[in-house]
């Protein structure tokens, strides 16, 4: 629910995120960024995410694979085998050093694969049989683009071993040092797959209706609460954005009744959820042809219903600006904003929000490739010849 005291907070203002004490509201989003090898995090991601660390920050990892069958990018990083845990804790011992928290986000793509990423070369697994439509291509190994396979609709009673590898990927994730996880039950990806009445046609008890569409993400939850604590554990839905082909009827329905089920845990474990992350529409008018600023206002009034509805910390993110990012503060629609993009071009980005900084242009051909420090690590920070030394460290 909405803060009736905001009066006066900003992006820097301090927040209380369950057992979490952060020093400010700006948070690093998720980000693909395809730098570890053989799904191993690499000694450049250490630099990486200590760079983007503040004391008191909250950052989220980038997508990390549960299993084996959840991959479905090029040098993407799991957590689900002892030495991925491993190679996780050098980057975390390194976010910690900076005094930062971290949390892990667990991505499963579900149909947004290929066999090539698949053990054995089998077929991507989702909640249909119908594949992506060509409108959207998968990147391969090699950096080509190819069309989407079909995939294999889950038998009912595979679908526990799926909430099971989430829940052992969590515990991996406490194992590696993480401070808690992200659940991406967004963008498309496997649990959207369910949610979304676009894609979701099964006939069993996890299609249909709203209830049963929610029931496998509420599962996951549930598993991954009972292993590590609801203040451990994170949601992040997209309702109303189409990202491979998720499409739902009732977008803001979908969205209260999640909402609802989550309150309903955390009123049943007596503990809320670290947060729920939401991605606004806008987000995805650049994949779908349309101006972000052509349904603002709706957007807007579809983003604090669902804040207006949640019992807990309300994350918002998607095509935010630190002008925007300040008023969803400051109006009570967000507690925290996270910013991808410009995480991604300026390392010091809370520092530059909080001098009002000019920011470093991002560099999108870079986004995606292999090499360990161009438009990755090498981005430059404030000349702190500059900048005054008290504004150096402003929490």
């Amino acid at each position: 629910m909405a803060d009736s005291s905001s009066k006066g907070v900003t992006l820097f203002s301090p927040y209380k995120m369950g057992r979490f004490n952060l020093s400010h509201r700006i948070v690093l989003a998720p980000l693909t960024r395809c730098r570890a090898h053989k799904e191993i995090p690499q000694p450049a991601m250490v630099k990486y995410y200590s760079q983007r660390s503040t004391p008191g920050g909250l950052l989220i990892s980038e997508g990390t694979s549960p299993s084996d069958t959840s991959v479905g990018y090029p040098r993407v990083p799991g957590i689900y085998t002892d030495e991925q845990v491993e190679a996780w804790k050098k980057v975390v011992d390194a976010v910690h050093a900076k005094g930062a928290i971290i949390f892990c986000q667990l991505w499963h793509v579900g149909r947004a694969s290929h066999q090539v990423y698949q053990p054995g070369g089998g077929s991507p697994i989702s909640s249909t049989n119908n594949p992506i439509s060509n409108r959207w291509k998968v990147s391969m190994p090699d950096g080509s683009q190819e069309t989407y396979p079909q995939p294999r609709r889950l038998e009912t009673h595979e679908i526990p071993q799926i909430v099971e590898q989430y829940r052992r990927a969590a515990l991996n994730a406490v194992r590696a040092g993480f401070d808690g996880i992200e659940i991406h039950a967004a963008h498309g990806y496997l649990i959207d797959q369910f949610l979304k009445d676009g894609i979701n046609d099964r006939t069993d008890e996890y299609g249909g209706s709203l209830a049963n569409r929610c029931k496998f993400l509420i599962q996951i939850v549930q598993a991954v609460v009972e292993a590590i604590g609801a203040d451990r554990v994170a949601v992040r839905i997209s309702p109303d954005i189409d990202l491979h082909d998720a499409t739902d009827s009732d977008p803001l329905g979908l969205g209260l009744a999640v909402i609802d089920r989550l309150n309903k845990l955390q009123y049943n474990v007596g503990s809320k959820l670290a947060y729920l992350h939401v991605t606004q529409p806008r987000i995805a008018a650049e994949f779908n042809g349309r101006s972000a600023e052509s349904d603002q206002d709706r957007e807007a009034q579809f983003m604090r219903t669902l804040r207006e509805a949640y019992q807990g910390t309300f994350m918002a993110s998607g095509g935010f600006t630190r002008e925007i990012g300040m008023e969803a503060v400051a109006s009570g629609d967000a507690d925290l904003v996270s910013y991808g993009r410009y995480f991604i071009s300026n390392p010091d980005l809370v520092l530059r929000f909080k001098l009002n900084a000019p920011l470093n242009k991002y560099i999108r051909e870079t986004f995606y490739t292999d090499d360990p420090v161009v438009g990755y690590t090498d981005y430059p920070f404030l000349d702190r010849e500059s900048v005054k030394e008290d504004e150096l460290s402003p929490f």
